[in-house]
C-alpha cells in the first residue's frame, strides 16, 4: 500500500494511451452523472440555527412561515408624484401580478409619508428560498408596467430580486476572476518551464479536475445539500492545487531527467518522480482533505457545502497527478527524446555550446535564504516578531453575519431597496415573535402577543408601524395607510401564533441588534413569557445573523481543536517525527493568524475602501475566519510536505542535518515560490469581486500563501530546523552519514 502511487504511475506510464483516454472518459462521466441527477439545493430548513431556527420551525409547523415578498415602487420620473397616474399604474401592477401563477397574493398600495412613492407588495408562492427562481416573470411585468406609464418610474426589489441579482453578479465576478488568473497562471508556467507544451499540462489537468469535481459535487449534493457556494470554491481551490500538484510533479521529473543525462527512459523517470513528488502529493492532498473535513464539525450547511467542494476537487486533483499526468509525461518525454538529436545537431552546426544546467536556486532565493543560513537564531526571532506584529490586529476581530444590507449597490435591486427603505423605514428589519401552545390557549396567547406589540411600539428602538408583508387598509384603487397596530396571526389549529415587529434600522446596525436584545430579554419575559407552558422564539434577519454568529463561536473551539490535532497527526505520520509535527502546527498557526491580522487591518476599518473597492462592514463576515483557518492549514501543509520531504530525502542520502536542510530548501525554493505565485494570483483575483465576503476570502488566502511561501518556508522553517539539528527528527535515530555522494539512481520504492 505504501508503494501504490508508484504502481499506479508505472501502469500509467506503460499504458499511456489508455491512461489518457481513461482519464478524460472519467471527466466526461462525472459531468454526465452530475447533469443527469442535477443539484439538490439547500432548503430554508437547512439554514435553521439557534433560537431563530427553532422559531422558524414552529412557524412552519403552523403554516405561518416567512414568504418570499417583492416590493414594487411607483414614483415620478421628476417632480411631484401625480396621484391619479400612480393609482392607474398600481391597478395595472395589481392586475398583472394577480394573473401570474407564481403569485399568492397582492396587497393594497400604500403611500409613503411624503406622498411621493406608492408601494405595492406582492407575496410569491412557495418557500422563501424558491423566490429567486420564480421572480423573473414578476420583474418582466414590472418592466412592462413602467413602459406603459411614461412619466413614472416603476421598479421592483425584495429578497427574491436581490438574491437573483447577487447570483447574476457572482457569475460575472467568477468570469472576471478567470480572465485575471488564467493569463497570469499561463505566464508563470511559461517562465518556469520555458515551454508551451509543458506549461499547458498543469492548466489542462487543473481544468479537467475542476470539471470532474463539479459533476461529482452535483451528485454529492443529494447526500449533503448544496448551499450555493460549493461551485465558487471548486473553481478557487481547483485551479490553485491542480496547478500546484502538477507543477511539483513536473519539476521533479525534469530534475531527474537532467540528472540522469539520458541514461533512463521516460517510463523510469516517471517512476522516480512518483516515488518522491508523487508520495508528497498524496500526503499533501490527504492533509488538505483531512483538514477541510473538520468543517463538518461546525454542523452548518454552508460549511458542509464548502468542505464537500474542497474535498472533491482536491481528491480529483491528486488522482489526476497520479494517473493521467505520468502518461502525459511519457508521451512528452518520447517526443523530447526523438527531437533531442536534431536539436543537438542543429546547435552543433551553429557552433553553440551545450546549455549548462540551471542552478537550483537563483540569486533572489539565495539572498532570501542567507539570513537563515548564516544567523538562524536572529532570523527566527525577527521573522516571528514580524509575523506576530502582522497578527496583532486580529485581537480586535469583530464578526458580523452579512445580510442584504451589505450587498453591492451595483445590483439594480439593491438601488431600489435603498429607495424603498428611505420611504418606508419600517421595512428595514422585522422581528418575528413565534409562540406555540395548546389550541385552547390561542386567545390568551394572542392577547399576550398584542400586549407585547404595544410595549414594543413604545420602545424607541422599534418602529411605530407594522412591517411584514405589506397588508394594509385600502383597495387596489385607493391607496391605504400603514397599519399602526401590530397584528397577531394564528394557525388554523390554534397552536402557533406569530407577531411581526418593525425596526427602522439596518440589520447589521447596533440599534437593530439592541432591539433584538430588548425583545428577548425584556419584552417577551414581561408578556407572553409569563404564560406557563408556552414556547416562544424570535426570528427575522437580525435574529438569524446573531444566532448564526453565536453558533459559529460555539463550534469554533471544537473545529480548531480537531484541526490542530489532525494536522499534528498527519505530519507525524508523514515524517515519523513528533518534533516536525509540532513545528508544522505552530508554523501553520502563525501564518494563519498573521493573515487574519492583515484581513482585520484592511477590511474592518475604512481606510482601505478606496484601495480595494469595497464598503466596510465594520467587521469581518462571520464565515470567513473559521473557513480560512481550516483551508489555510490545509494549503500550508502543501508547502510543509514538499519542503520537508526534500530535506528528509537529503538526510536519508547521508547528509548531515544542516546540509540536508540547506539542500532541501535550495531544491524546493524555486518550485514552491512558483506554486505560490499561481495560488496568490488565483486567490488575489477574488479581491476584484463585488461581494465583500468573497473579497475578504480572496485577500486573506492570497496574503497567507505569500507569507507562508516567503517568510515561513524560506526564513522561519530553515532557521528552526538548523537550530534543532538532529533533534528535529526525534524520535527517529540519526542517519549514518555516507562516505561519498551516492550515484544517481532510483529510490528504493521504484521497481
Amino acid at each position: 500500500m505504501r508503494q501504490i502511487h508508484v504502481r499506479v504511475a508505472r501502469w500509467s506510464a506503460r499504458h499511456a494511451g489508455r491512461a489518457i483516454a481513461g482519464w478524460f472518459a472519467f471527466v466526461v462521466l462525472c459531468l454526465a452523472a452530475g447533469i443527469t441527477v442535477g443539484t439538490d439545493e439547500a432548503t430554508t430548513k437547512d439554514f435553521w440555527v439557534g433560537e431563530a431556527g427553532r422559531a422558524e420551525a414552529m412557524a412552519t409547523e403552523g403554516g405561518l412561515e416567512r414568504s418570499p415578498t417583492e416590493r414594487i415602487l411607483i414614483r415620478a420620473e421628476s417632480g411631484p408624484l401625480d396621484p391619479a397616474a400612480a393609482r392607474s399604474a398600481a391597478r395595472d401592477v395589481t392586475e398583472r401580478m394577480r394573473g401570474l401563477p407564481e403569485v399568492e397574493r397582492v396587497a393594497a398600495p400604500v403611500r409613503s409619508d411624503d406622498g411621493q412613492v406608492l408601494l405595492v407588495s406582492v407575496v410569491l408562492n412557495g418557500p422563501e428560498l424558491e423566490g429567486r427562481k420564480n421572480v423573473v416573470p414578476l420583474l418582466e411585468q414590472t418592466a412592462a408596467v413602467g413602459a406603459d406609464h411614461p412619466g413614472l418610474v416603476v421598479e421592483e426589489t425584495g429578497s427574491p430580486a436581490i438574491s437573483k441579482g447577487v447570483n447574476d453578479q457572482r457569475g460575472k465576478d467568477l468570469a472576471l476572476s478567470e480572465r485575471i488568473s488564467l493569463p497570469v497562471t499561463v505566464i508563470t508556467l511559461l517562465i518556469v518551464f520555458g515551454s508551451v507544451v509543458m506549461a499547458g499540462v498543469p492548466l489542462l489537468l487543473a481544468l479537467s479536475s475542476i470539471a470532474a469535481a463539479i459533476g461529482l459535487s452535483m451528485v454529492a449534493s443529494h447526500a449533503m445539500p448544496d448551499a450555493g457556494v460549493g461551485m465558487n470554491l471548486i473553481l478557487l481551490i481547483g485551479l490553485a492545487v491542480g496547478v500546484d500538484y502538477t507543477l511539483f510533479y513536473l519539476k521533479r521529473e525534469r530534475e531527474e531527467r537532467a540528472r540522469s543525462g539520458g541514461r533512463l527512459s521516460s517510463e523510469a523517470l516517471v517512476e522516480l518522480a512518483a516515488a518522491t513528488a508523487g508520495r508528497a502529493i498524496v500526503v499533501s492532498g490527504l492533509a488538505v482533505i483531512v483538514s477541510t473535513a473538520t468543517l463538518y464539525l461546525a454542523a452548518d450547511v454552508i460549511f458542509s457545502s464548502l468542505a464537500t467542494g474542497t474535498i472533491l476537487v482536491v481528491a480529483v486533483a491528486v488522482a489526476s497527478s497520479l494517473t493521467v499526468l505520468p502518461a502525459l509525461l511519457v508521451k512528452i518525454g518520447h517526443r523530447t527524446e526523438r527531437l533531442a538529436p536534431r536539436k543537438a545537431a542543429r546547435r552543433a552546426r551553429r557552433g553553440r555550446p551545450v546549455r549548462a544546467a540551471k542552478p537550483q536556486t537563483g540569486r533572489v532565493f539565495a539572498a532570501l535564504l542567507k539570513p537563515a543560513r548564516t544567523r538562524p537564531a536572529l532570523t527566527l526571532g525577527l521573522s516571528v516578531l514580524v509575523m506576530l506584529g502582522l497578527a496583532a490586529p486580529a485581537l480586535g476581530l469583530k464578526l458580523v453575519d452579512p445580510g442584504k444590507d451589505t450587498f453591492s449597490r451595483d445590483i439594480p435591486a439593491m438601488q431600489v431597496y435603498d429607495r424603498l427603505t428611505r420611504s418606508f423605514p419600517e421595512l428595514l428589519v422585522t422581528h418575528e415573535v413565534v409562540a406555540r401552545s395548546t389550541p385552547e390557549r390561542a386567545a390568551q396567547v394572542a392577547r399576550a402577543l398584542e400586549d407585547l406589540g404595544r410595549r414594543a411600539q413604545a420602545d424607541p428602538l422599534f418602529a411605530g408601524e407594522a412591517g411584514g408583508t405589506g397588508d394594509t387598509r385600502g383597495t387596489g384603487d385607493t391607496p391605504g395607510t400603514r397599519d399602526t397596530a401590530p397584528t397577531v396571526r394564528t394557525s388554523a389549529d390554534g397552536r402557533i401564533s406569530v407577531l411581526e415587529l418593525a425596526v427602522p434600522h439596518p440589520a447589521p446596525s447596533a440599534e437593530a441588534i439592541e432591539s433584538l436584545v430588548h425583545l428577548r430579554q425584556d419584552h417577551i419575559p414581561a408578556t407572553v413569557g409569563l404564560l406557563s407552558g408556552v414556547e416562544t422564539g424570535v426570528s427575522g434577519d437580525v435574529a438569524r445573523g446573531q444566532d448564526y454568529v453565536a453558533h459559529e463561536s460555539d463550534k469554533l473551539p471544537l473545529v480548531i481543536g480537531f484541526l490542530l490535532l489532525m494536522t499534528f497527526l498527519m505530519t507525524v505520520w508523514a515524517f515519523r517525527s513528533v518534533v516536525i509535527g509540532l513545528v508544522g502546527v505552530v508554523l501553520n498557526l502563525l501564518s494563519a493568524v498573521a493573515s487574519l491580522g492583515m484581513l482585520v487591518l484592511f477590511f474592518q476599518g475604512t481606510w482601505a475602501e478606496g484601495l480595494l473597492a469595497f464598503d466596510s462592514l465594520g467587521a469581518i463576515a462571520s464565515r470567513v475566519p473559521l473557513f480560512l483557518v481550516v483551508i489555510l492549514f490545509g494549503l500550508s501543509m502543501d508547502y510543509q510536505v514538499f519542503v520537508v520531504s526534500r530535506i528528509q530525502e537529503a538526510r536519508r542520502n547521508g547528509m548531515s542535518a544542516r546540509e540536508a536542510v540547506l539542500e532541501g530548501i535550495n531544491r524546493s525554493a524555486k518550485v514552491v515560490t512558483s506554486a505560490a505565485i499561481v495560488m496568490v494570483t488565483v486567490f488575489g483575483a477574488f479581491v476584484a469581486l463585488h461581494l465583500t465576503e468573497m473579497k475578504q476570502m480572496g485577500f486573506c488566502l492570497a496574503v497567507a500563501v505569500l507569507l507562508d511561501a516567503v517568510v515561513i518556508r524560506l526564513m522561519v522553517l530553515p532557521s528552526v530546523l538548523l537550530l534543532l539539528g538532529e533533534r528535529a527528527w526525534w524520535p527517529a535515530r540519526p542517519v549514518r552519514r555516507r562516505a561519498a555522494e551516492p550515484a544517481a539512481g532510483p529510490p528504493a520504492e521504484v521497481g
